[in-house]
């Protein structure tokens, strides 16, 4: 198997609604907002896009859409999530693999309790999985809720010699973790992709493959220029990794409601409804530190010489 999942930018795609149901206008005009801005793929279907609030139906719908909008243009991921009973699992993840997605993405958290630190139960199911799904590729998500299960590079490795996972959504934002997970995985198929903002030079300085995080909602296009000129402008790359670590910041505020509102400034028409978040505790204040976001990424665009289409 060889591995569609290119190195670079993979947002981790919002949702938007209209009347509490998915905007699929809306949704198109995402997708081509992304594209156009330089991701390199996308991964629908993740904490960011709500899925904990979508029905399998509305999973399923979401990712298929997606698939249909991006026209072969970026490869698509998705996640599939387990509630209860395996085989619902996996029923769910041939529903998903159906849809068109280069792989489906399988969340570290939902196959153990908390309070099991072992990686055997993980293995069991993972094994049967991979069985009775013979056809499609998985990746990894160490998703933080409803809490947070990394992987260990030893269980990853494990993952990795299946030939059949190709990538990780690391959030340990931890450099020797992510060092370690890199190691671990050298002459395999399976790529690491940083979720944290802070850490993202350092990290592909060690060979992560690229980002995939909340933050590519914002500006992707700051992030898909790092990715394609760390290594020749070293100067640029470092500050504009000063700045992207502290714009991180923003994600404690309302999110996902303050991405919606600052792709409103980008000139997109989705609503800054969640099924998540109120957006009525999305204040003045809130709305006039996601303006200045913008007026400084805004910045490092036009520095940068980056097209605004």
């Amino acid at each position: 198997m060889s591995n569609p999942i290119a190195d670079g930018v993979w947002p981790t795609m919002l949702t938007p609604f209209h009347e509490n149901k998915i905007d699929l206008g809306s949704l198109q005009e995402l997708v081509e907002w992304y594209i156009r801005n330089g991701v390199n793929g996308l991964f629908a279907v993740c904490q960011s896009s709500e899925m904990f609030f979508l029905s399998l139906e509305e999973r399923a719908a979401l990712a298929r859409k997606v698939v249909q909008y991006a026209g072969g243009r970026v490869p698509v991921i998705a996640s599939a999530i387990f509630v209860d009973q395996i085989d619902d699992h996996i029923d769910e993840i041939k529903q998903l693999a159906d849809t068109g997605i280069e792989g489906c993405v399988l969340i570290t958290n939902r196959y153990q309790d908390e309070s099991d630190p072992g990686d055997d139960r993980f293995k069991r199911t993972v094994e049967r999985i991979l069985r009775e799904v013979p056809d499609i590729a998985f990746g990894l998500y160490e998703c933080p809720y409803p809490y947070k299960r990394l992987v260990t590079p030893e269980l990853l490795r494990w993952c990795a010699d299946s030939g059949r996972f190709l990538f990780l959504k690391d959030t340990c934002c931890d450099l020797s973790q992510i060092k370690a997970k890199i190691d671990a995985v050298k002459g395999t198929k399976l790529k690491i992709y940083n979720a944290n903002s802070a850490t993202l030079l350092e990290s592909l300085k060690l060979g992560a493959a690229g980002f995939s995080g909340v933050m590519a909602n914002f500006h992707p296009d700051l992030y898909a220029w790092l990715m394609a000129n760390w290594r020749n402008e070293r100067e640029k790359a470092e500050r504009l990794q000063h700045f992207l670590g502290i714009a991180s910041m923003i994600e404690w505020q309302c999110y996902p409601v303050n991405a919606k509102y600052y792709l409103q400034l980008e000139g997109l028409g989705l609503s800054t409804q969640s099924r998540v978040r109120s957006d009525k505790d999305f204040g003045a204040t809130d709305q006039l530190l996601v303006k200045q976001l913008k007026a400084m990424s805004d910045q490092f665009r036009k520095e940068f010489c980056l097209a605004r289409v």
